[in-house]
């Protein structure tokens, strides 16, 4: 296995938990859009998923005691996933007020 596939794996899914919930906010439908929380699912595991495959390289790099390379990248990966799960959260967050709203209007 490459594990450097790890690292491009996290990026992929990592951009996918923030475009999919962009897309369902895009591409709302005034009509009302019931895919809303497939979406959110969907985003929400993408992004679990890319913090997944950081905590499996960052393991690799523990049992290779590549201990230069996790001083080097350890501080950056703990930022970089933060900023992930928070911008995760928060678009997704709009994406459930924006539709729980219309609905509740709607109904």
């Amino acid at each position: 296995m490459s594990f450097a596939l790890l690292n491009l794996g996290s990026l992929v899914f990592g951009l996918m938990a923030w475009i999919l919930p962009i897309v369902n906010l895009v591409l709302r439908d005034p009509a009302g859009h019931k895919g809303w929380a497939v979406f959110s699912v969907a985003s929400s595991s993408a992004c679990a998923l890319a913090l997944c495959l950081q905590i499996f390289y960052q393991n690799y790099l523990v049992r290779m005691e590549a201990w230069s390379a996790l001083m080097d990248t350890s501080s950056a990966v703990a930022l970089v996933s933060a900023i992930l799960l928070l911008v995760t959260v928060l678009l997704n967050a709009v994406s459930i007020a924006i539709y729980r709203g219309r609905s509740a209007r709607q109904a």
